[in-house]
């Protein structure tokens, strides 16, 4: 399927299913982005990058 094909097919669904289409996708990205958090004795418990020693700062 082409993205232009893509496109005309999202247009022409109702507002439901376009809300129940971009939560798809958003669960489908999800898996690509780590969260942040803190584990007690990780960088002495300081926020870091969900299963590294990277630490965030803010």
């Amino acid at each position: 399927m082409t993205l232009q094909r893509l496109e005309s097919e999202l247009l022409a669904l109702t507002p439901n299913e376009k809300a129940q289409a971009i939560q798809m996708l958003a669960q489908s990205l999800g898996n690509l982005w780590r969260g942040i958090e803190k584990t007690p004795g990780v960088c002495g418990g300081d926020a870091c990058i969900t299963g590294t020693r990277i630490p965030f700062g803010y």
